[in-house]
């Protein structure tokens, strides 16, 4: 027997010890049903009691049959709340297979093995029941434990299990906070809206203890079913959390004979996904422009196809499973530029509400770029929300994005638009290379400042052909996939109140050491020379300054105070009047001024000289 009292003690005594005297010696007697008299494990057994629990070991090359039967008109559950199959087998080679009926004859109810990601529970559709354990040729020591229950069908347990529907709910386990019955068996299926995920708390959870969860346990499991998908199991008194990968999870509370406790009270919230990225994409070529959106992109916003307009509203996109503009580049209200070296062709998707009177949706637009430069094409998109520039994306190869952060840690980007600062405050501006690729490297080569977003009109260089142009540009070493310059704030003449920055970013293979990324500074004679993978513009700003700010709302309140002041009749008569007579007064003392001088004139006269000769 020592052996069988080993067994006894692995199994879980230890974990009963809080049970009463009735109560452990029934587990004692389900532990030992599990040893024969000479300490070695049973292959199979048959079974006639109403319940019973055991574990069974075995080893290499067991082929074990047991039955469950019972007069009674009653129906069987069976549980292998644990089970450890030799890891390396499958199903073909190690199994438990369970059938409905008195032998192996009998219809198959299932199948459990080492690939089953649930805990396994069969219902017969009689009074008997039979499952066979196979094993490998493997030596590898096999732990199962079972238990089984005789029930009738049409008896019910108040509060047990059922659907939960809506973003979020409450509930309990069976008499709670009191003990839950015996032989409890509970689904919970829970589903949200469409596209959340599921979030499980408990408030309060108190089951039979034990290590294993062989006894009394919850399962939960991702979407409908119990025979996949199992996110976990929990007993004892911990306080678990689960969350599904979608808008459905079930829950299942098991509970065996002896030793119960208050259960759980349990609360599942929807978790909304966080919105995606800004989904587009452009293509240029020599002759046309196509702006691609996905659907998913603008039901985040609100929005569907008929929502979308280009710079001239009479060009519609073509839907299928995506939104497509595509059009020549000299239609469709797109505008051209010529630069020195390049011709830009720009048109915008706006995305907002028409026809109603009020939104409180954010209005959307995409600004695609085609830039001809030394027979090569550059294709720049960026969106922005309610005019702030949102992400900045160079759509091709690679994406890129450029932001303003609060301090040289580069931890925090700086969201509000426009970013207010101080005059010569220290502004930090990273640009950040996406991509999975780790053999890559971004070099800032050109960063210039205008007070217009298009770059129309006076413009001023921070940074030239990777040279600092401005005194307080400080440039960082390239540290991964970032690219990173610090300058002080400055503000253009003739009172423009915004500056914005554009800069050309050139992303390298890192491999590469004589690429033009590691050159840094460079003449514009030696530019050509140097080699990239990929170049692209980043546009970020608006930044104003804070006395700005400052004096727009001092001006506004003076306009509110003058708009609210009401003018006096009485008062600009009086004015008006008294006007009226001073400027009397002075005509009528000039006229005697030079009434009074002409007269002395006119008295005086004057005489000829008379001649000497």
């Amino acid at each position: 027997m020592v052996r069988c009292f080993a067994c006894l003690l692995c199994v879980g005594l230890s974990q009963s010890l809080h049970s009463t005297g009735s109560d452990l010696i029934a587990r004692l007697s389900w532990l030992l049903s599990c040893c024969s008299p000479t300490g070695v494990p049973r292959c199979g057994a048959s079974f006639t009691e109403a319940n019973k629990a055991f574990q069974i070991d075995l080893n290499s090359n067991a082929n074990c049959i047991w039955h469950i039967q019972r007069s009674e008109n009653q129906t069987i559950r069976l549980i292998f709340s644990y089970f450890k199959f030799n890891p390396s087998s499958s199903c073909e080679t190690e199994s438990i297979k369970v059938y409905d009926g008195p032998s192996s004859n009998s219809p198959l109810l299932g199948q459990v093995c080492n690939n089953t990601d649930a805990v396994p529970v069969f219902q017969s559709s009689s009074n008997s029941l039979t499952f066979l354990i196979t094993t490998n040729s493997v030596a590898f020591a096999r732990n199962f434990f079972v238990s089984y229950y005789f029930f009738s069908p049409e008896t019910t347990i108040n509060n047990c299990g059922g659907s939960l529907t809506g973003p979020n709910g409450t509930f309990t386990s069976p008499n709670y906070p009191a003990a839950y019955p015996e032989f409890t068996y509970c689904v919970w299926h829970i589903q949200t809206t469409k596209d959340s995920k599921i979030s499980l708390e408990f408030q309060d959870f108190f089951l039979e203890l034990d290590q294993k969860c062989q006894f009394d346990f919850l399962a939960v499991y991702d979407g409908l079913t119990t025979h996949n998908g199992l996110i976990g199991k929990a007993c004892g008194v911990s306080r678990p959390t689960f969350e599904s990968s979608s808008n459905v999870m079930t829950v299942v509370l098991s509970t065996d004979y002896a030793n119960s406790y208050r259960g759980f009270s349990a609360r599942y919230t929807s978790i909304l996904p966080t919105p995606p990225e800004p989904d587009t994409s452009l293509t240029c070529s020599s002759d046309n422009m196509t702006i691609v959106l996905s659907k998913a992109y603008l039901d985040s916003l609100g929005y569907n196809e008929t929502h979308l307009q280009l710079n001239d509203p009479s060009c519609r996109p073509v839907t299928t499973d995506q939104v497509i503009f595509s059009f020549p580049l000299n239609s469709c209200g797109t505008t051209k530029k010529d630069e020195d070296q390049s011709i830009t062709y720009t048109n915008i998707v706006t995305i907002s509400e028409s026809g109603n009177i009020i939104t409180r949706k954010k209005v959307v637009q995409i600004i695609a770029k085609c830039i001809m430069e030394k027979n090569s094409t550059l294709e720049v998109i960026y969106v922005t929300e309610n005019n702030i520039i949102q992400n900045t994306t160079s759509v091709g190869r690679y994406d890129v994005s450029m932001s303003f952060y609060d301090s040289g840690s580069f931890s925090t980007p700086v969201l509000e638009s426009p970013y207010y600062v101080d005059l010569n405050q220290t502004l930090f501006a990273q640009v950040s290379l996406h991509s999975s690729d780790p053999n890559l490297l971004v070099f800032i080569d050109t960063c210039t400042a205008s007070p217009q977003s298009d770059f129309g009109s006076v413009t001023y260089d921070l940074i030239r052909s990777g040279c600092n142009k401005d005194d307080t540009v400080v440039t960082y070493p390239p540290l991964e996939h970032y690219g990173r310059f610090r300058f002080n704030a400055f503000r253009f003449l003739r009172r423009a109140p915004s500056v914005y920055l554009q800069c050309d970013i050139l992303i390298c293979d890192s491999e590469d050491t004589n690429s033009r990324c590691t050159k840094g500074c460079v003449s514009r004679q030696k530019r050509d020379i140097s080699s990239y993978t990929w170049k692209t513009k980043a546009v970020i700003g608006p930044i104003r300054l804070k006395r700005d700010r400052r004096a727009a709302a001092h001006q506004e309140s003076l306009a509110r105070t003058d708009a609210e002041e009401t003018p006096d009749p009485q008062r600009y008569s009086f004015y008006t009047l008294s006007l009226v007579v001073l400027i009397s007064n002075v005509i009528i003392v000039v006229a005697m001024v030079l009434k009074y001088h002409i007269k002395c004139l006119s008295g005086s006269g004057y005489q000829k000289i008379q001649s000497s000769y």
